[in-house]
């Protein structure tokens, strides 16, 4: 009983499974077409169109026209689940929990003079959808998650020269959620359920420092605050014909959730090699030991069950990690510019606490992309990634003789489409 709900409310808190699969944990990477590319390896140095409000602030100041940049990044995962084992000994491992996903992202860039540039963008930094099938083996630590997180970030840029320019934005995140599992008080009972509901909105921020080192090389380090929330919604448990007093029943609680989204650092350099090459390094590190566990609270619980649901903690003991990634674009003529890069990215995760609502080992990500110029003032992009992660295991069990075991095979396909506007 207490890792069903814990499972349940860990997902509500923190995750976007579906687009979790291209980031660590549960960050996503998809906030510009043109980066995704090169899979990602100058995020914070490139500044090729306004999406750089996102990976770098300062980048603004390298954008010499007001223009709209937009787009849409679509997420196709698939798992394998093999190996698995179930208490009690019932259900399917299909492993088609991720449906097919958008992610979209827009930006608008607005230069005020030589020194100073406005900007305001709209992305996804967070967020999860998955969906098991009905009489999945582990639905009682995880059936059904979808959660989101928006975020609204103006932005302004200040360039002290030609050389160093900065950037700052604070940020407005917005996160809700529904989250399922099924529940079982004894093994002779029908499956009940839990279903969680909460919200938020909180407020963050991003700074950037842009360093043009040489006439060919740019130095770009971005840093992204963590953000708190407290999620207000309920908790709704029905119980099934057979459940805990012996008749079908539910209860609602109001229930709070305190969650840190973590901080991360970017940086990144772009170098011109010549008039047809341009390379691109980079390195993320995100804090994700900030999650350490999961603590719900839920209101005016009867008596009787309020030693399994007032409250709830589960340990999560992730870690920080690292992204690295390396890129390269070529210039194939005035309209044309081919991309692509090669990301490795560490998972937050740990052998011990892994459950099905996040199944995420280390990844590797191979990127291609393109730019199509068709006129001085518009720019097309499309990209396509390509991962393919570790296999992992899970190993969950509760205290009331519930247990699921398996190991996971993800991959994933990703496909980006955006364009910019000039004016």
């Amino acid at each position: 009983m207490k890792k069903v709900m814990l499972k349940t409310t860990l997902s509500l808190a923190v995750t976007l499974a579906s687009a979790q699969i291209f980031a660590a944990g549960f960050a996503v990477n998809e906030q510009s077409i043109s980066g995704m590319g090169t899979g990602f390896a100058g995020r914070s140095s490139s500044a090729d169109d306004a999406s750089t409000i996102f990976g770098n602030p300062a980048g603004m100041s390298r954008l010499k026209r007001a223009q709209v940049t937009g787009g849409v990044a679509m997420i196709d995962a698939h798992t394998d689940i093999s190996n698995a084992s179930s208490s009690p000994n019932s259900g399917s491992n299909k492993g088609d929990m991720v449906p097919f996903i958008a992610v979209p992202m827009g930006y608008y860039v607005q230069p005020i003079d030589d020194h100073w540039a406005f900007g305001i963008g709209m992305y996804a930094p967070f967020g999860l959808v998955t969906d098991y099938e009905n009489g999945f083996a582990g639905r009682y630590f995880g059936s059904k998650s979808k959660v989101t997180v928006t975020t609204l970030q103006p932005t302004v840029s200040y360039a002290f020269n030609d050389k160093v320019s900065i950037g700052f934005g604070p940020t407005i995140n917005h996160i809700d959620g529904t989250l399922k599992s099924s529940l079982s008080i004894t093994q002779a009972a029908p499956d009940g359920q839990v279903k969680i509901e909460g919200d938020d909105t909180a407020l963050g921020y991003n700074v950037g420092v842009l360093v043009q080192a040489t006439d060919a090389t740019r130095v770009g380090l971005t840093y992204h605050s963590k953000v708190k929330y407290k999620l207000e919604g309920n908790t709704k448990v029905n119980y099934g014909v057979l459940g805990l007093i012996g008749q079908s029943t539910s209860q609602k609680y109001d229930a709070s959730l305190d969650i840190t989204t973590p901080e991360s650092a970017d940086l990144s350099i772009t170098h011109e090699l010549n008039d047809q090459w341009t390379l691109y390094a980079g390195s993320t590190w995100t804090r994700w030991s900030r999650l350490k566990e999961i603590t719900v609270e839920n209101k005016d619980v009867q008596p009787v069950l309020a030693g399994q649901f007032s409250t709830i903690t589960e340990e999560q003991n992730w870690h920080n990690t690292w992204a690295h990634a390396i890129g390269a674009a070529y210039k194939l003529n005035k309209q044309w510019v081919l991309r692509t890069g090669l990301t490795f990215d560490q998972a937050p995760t740990n052998n011990v606490d892994r459950s099905p609502r996040i199944p995420t080992g280390d990844r590797k990500i191979f990127s291609l992309g393109a730019g199509w110029s068709p006129t001085d003032d518009l720019t097309i992009d499309v990209a396509y990634s390509y991962l393919k992660e570790e296999d992992v295991k899970i190993n969950n069990s509760n205290n009331r003789g519930q247990s699921y075991n398996a190991q996971y095979s993800n991959s994933a396909n990703g496909f980006g489409v955006g364009a910019t506007y000039r004016f």
